[in-house]
Parts: structure tokens; sequence; C-alpha cells
């Protein structure tokens, strides 16, 4: 198989549409063979200001969803948006005057708002989680019922949760959460994933020696780059030709059937995308 025989879906990128290189970004994509996107709504201090109501999520995932549909029209496929409250924010909140309960509850407004966009049709799937770095008792535990609820949110409208969490392989308790909250384990996605995972479904970033585990792993496992569209930080965190040119050479060393997994069955069972059926050049 050739790239030119399979969809390329890069699960967890940023278009900034306002800071960044946003449709550009798309078009270095597709000039490499990718061809389907799932595209993050960056923080909402990157795009408009710190978020204090449903508002200003909403002015954000506007934003999003415009770049979104921009996108889709450079790509062989197309995009979709992944719309939701990054964990930072509980921190930015607390920082500014919030209490922990306080800064979750708007944090959870958010979140309704991105289920309404999944609801009513732009959005394919909610983004939640935690803070990546070492926090108080009272912020680690507002921030976990803040992703049971997006997880709770996911289970109502019948979508996918994608997590950004601190690191680690061993996410087991977090999936029993989901369960728990009525979201099949297998709709939660560890963005920013190493190779191997416990619990998730994992989202591995494009990184030759963690796909090379990926592989050997042999699980439903989906590819990434988590690139930040920042033009003060063009490759951050990956290119976004990354994910392309990294199917190529999982190609040339004969692992077709991992790129099926990545990029067709995964994908579908995940988020009930047909990535094939999607892929204008069929």
């Amino acid at each position: 198989m050739n790239i030119e025989e399979t969809p390329v879906l890069d699960n967890h990128l940023h278009l900034d549409p306002v800071n960044g290189r946003n449709t550009e970004a798309a078009e270095a994509f597709a000039s490499m063979g990718g061809t389907h996107l799932l595209v993050l709504n960056k923080p909402s201090w990157n795009l408009v200001e710190v978020a204090t109501d449903q508002e200003i999520f909403r002015e954000g995932f506007d934003l999003t969803v415009d770049a979104v549909d921009d996108a889709s029209e450079v790509l062989d496929g197309r995009a979709w948006p992944v719309l939701g409250v990054h964990p930072a924010l509980i921190s930015k909140l607390v920082e500014g005057g919030y209490t922990p309960a306080e800064a979750r509850d708007i944090m959870q407004a958010g979140l309704d708002v991105a289920a309404e966009y999944v609801a009513s049709g732009p959005a394919l799937a909610i983004k939640s989680g935690r803070p990546h770095y070492d926090v108080e008792e009272a912020v680690w535990e507002a921030s976990n019922e803040v992703m049971r609820y997006a997880f709770d949110l996911a289970g109502e409208v019948g979508c996918a949760v994608q997590l950004h969490t601190e690191g680690g392989e061993d996410f087991e308790e977090v999936a029993e959460w989901a369960e728990s909250e009525g979201l099949p384990c297998e709709q939660v996605v560890k963005h920013y994933s190493g190779g191997r995972l416990r619990g998730p479904i994992k989202s591995v970033l494009a990184d030759k020696d963690e796909l090379e585990i990926a592989v050997a792993e042999d699980e439903p496992f989906l590819m990434e780059t988590d690139f930040i569209d920042d033009l003060d930080r063009p490759g951050a965190v990956l290119g976004p030709k990354t994910v392309p040119k990294r199917v190529r050479w999982m190609l040339e060393q004969g692992w077709d059937e991992a790129v099926r997994t990545a990029h067709v069955e995964t994908p579908a069972r995940v988020y009930g995308i047909d990535t094939e059926a999607t892929l204008a050049r069929n």
C-alpha cells in the first residue's frame, strides 16, 4: 500500500485563525498526503480572553468551527471540530480570584456549550481533562469533577471525549470513571499518549519510537501532532506535515495493518466517522 491508497488522519491539531497559520497549516498537511483533521479549539485566552462565561466560550468555539470549515476546503477528506475546555483554565481562573469550586462551575458551563455544538451538528467530540502540572488538592479535585462532568455530557449526546492530562501509562481509573458516567471507555481518548496505555484509547504523538511501540502492542490507536499553530513556535509540538510523513515511513516498514488501524478502524470505533467514505479521491 502507498499513502495515496489510505486516509491519513491527524487526531489532535490546533488551527489558530487569530494568531497562526490557520488554513495554510491544513494545506501543508494535505501537501504530504494528509486527508482528515480533528481540530481542537485553542485555550480561550489564546483566541479571545480568559473565559468566565458561556458567551466567551462560544466566541472561541465559533472561531474554531469557521477554521475547520476553511480547512475542509483544502483537504481530500475533511476536518471536524473537537470543542471543550482546556484544563489549565482552572489555574487561570484561580489566579484571577475565583475559588476552585467557582472555576469548576465556569468550566462545566463551557462544557455545556461544547455539548450543544455536538448535539446541534458542527462538533464531533468534546475536549476535557485535568492539569498536567502540579496543583493544590482543591484544584485537582475540582478538575476531576470537571472531567467527570464531560464524561456525563458525552454519554448524553453520544460522542467521544479527548483528554488533556498528565503523562503516564495507567489511566484505568479514569476509564472506569467514564464508564460510571455512562460513557464507554473506548470513547475516551488520551491525547499526547505514548505507545503504551491502559484504560482509554491512545492518541500517539507521531514519534517513530512511540509509534513502533504502538504497532507492537497491536491495540487500537490514533496518531497526532498536537500542532499548536503559534507563529512564535512554528513547529511546536510537531509540525502539520508530521503525521503523513510518519504514515509514509510506517508503510515503508510494511505496517499497512497498523496504518489502517490508526486511520480507518479506530476513528470509526471511537468517533463513528468513516474516513474512507469521506475521502473525495475515492
